[in-house]
């Protein structure tokens, strides 16, 4: 596909199939019957199905059973998270209308599908905004700025809960992107979502929308030069086997918004509303702690294995922030032009 011109295809084709590439020498079921509650859930009383499409290698994804045995025992085995990753239940775009049937009642989102429930949720994904783990947490734990991103999915029937995470995104290639000059010679896959497209076209780099399955073989035989993406996601599933170079762009976090379906939560009585909120806080927070860790052993894993980690000058960074005010402009229609301010002036952009 060329950079201009193109069809966005579904968003949910990102992260669809990642198990995949996430084999980890293991079949899927191996890492299911791994992960197997270590309790009897048929005595629950309420069941709480969450979804995800990824794979539990990822700290942001392994919170799904972390809160299911917390919330076990907190709950007094009165409610049972029956967590399911991989896909099981679907690709996001299904998931989601599931979610906001009842049919399933929480989903582990990825930040580039979430865009679809409320606009509002696209503001994660604006490059250089919430483009660190310490703002990522200054966003979280600063009520007036999660408030509202927390109930901007409220008319559609689903609660904001929370959100982990996957890292920070920046470019890993197959040769070495010293300056903003050396990236116009890369060809960059990116995600398949519009805010990606939408910056790729403000910085005026070359890239290509492509479904996650066929990156390896376009690494491979240099149909793409360039991913757009974060190190743990490059190191896991061996991206770095070819493309032995990271720039730390670090423009933004890769997410996993935690959705809840609404009417299934106001039917719980309020004390286990008050305990499943909290557990799912609480875990989510150490999940991004462990987040943060895994990044650096995997920059680290890989700098051992000869990948090169490049980080750009102040003046090309500062440059790409200048060329990414189009983007802003277009998406604060959506996302509300005074929580957008709020927002980037809150966290010192």
């Amino acid at each position: 596909m060329s950079v201009r011109g193109l069809i966005i295809l579904p968003v949910t084709l990102l992260f669809l199939l990642f198990s995949a590439v996430f084999s980890m020498g293991a079949s899927q079921q191996e890492i299911l019957e791994n992960w197997k509650p270590k309790f009897d859930p048929s005595g629950a009383k309420y069941v709480y199905v969450l979804s995800n499409v990824d794979h539990p290698a990822i700290e942001g994804i392994a919170v799904g059973y972390h809160i299911r045995d917390s919330l076990w025992e907190r709950s007094g085995g009165q409610i049972y998270v029956d967590f399911r990753p991989f896909a099981q239940l679907g690709g996001e775009k299904d998931v989601i209308s599931k979610l906001k049937m009842g049919a399933v009642q929480g989903m582990l989102c990825s930040s580039v599908a979430a865009v679809n429930v409320a606009g509002k949720l696209g503001i994660v994904n604006l490059p250089f905004v919430i483009d660190s783990f310490e703002k990522l947490e200054t966003f979280r734990n600063t009520p007036e700025l999660f408030r509202e991103f927390s109930e901007s999915a409220d008319a559609q029937g689903i609660k904001v809960v929370d959100f982990t995470g996957y890292g920070t995104y920046g470019w890993a290639t197959t040769i070495p992107v010293r300056t903003l000059a050396d990236a116009k010679n890369i060809n960059f896959r990116v995600a398949q979502a519009p805010v990606n497209a939408d910056s790729y076209k403000a910085w005026d780099l070359k890239f290509t929308v492509m479904p996650w399955p066929d990156v390896p073989q376009a690494l491979q035989t240099g149909v793409i030069t360039g991913l757009d993406h974060t190190p743990i996601v490059c190191s896991i599933t061996h991206k770095f086997d070819v493309a032995k170079y990271f720039t730390r762009l670090d423009y933004a976090q890769g997410l996993y918004i935690h959705l809840m379906n609404k009417k299934w939560f106001e039917k719980l009585p309020a004390d286990l509303q008050k305990t499943m909120l909290d557990v799912i806080a609480e875990e989510s927070a150490k999940a991004r702690s462990l987040t943060k860790e895994q990044q650096a052993t995997e920059i680290a894993k890989a700098s051992a294995n000869g990948v090169e980690f490049i980080s750009l000058s102040n003046e090309d960074r500062n440059k790409l922030i200048e060329l990414s005010e189009p983007v802003y402009k277009k998406w604060a229609d959506k996302i509300g032009p005074e929580y957008l301010q709020k927002v980037r002036t809150t966290l010192g952009n």
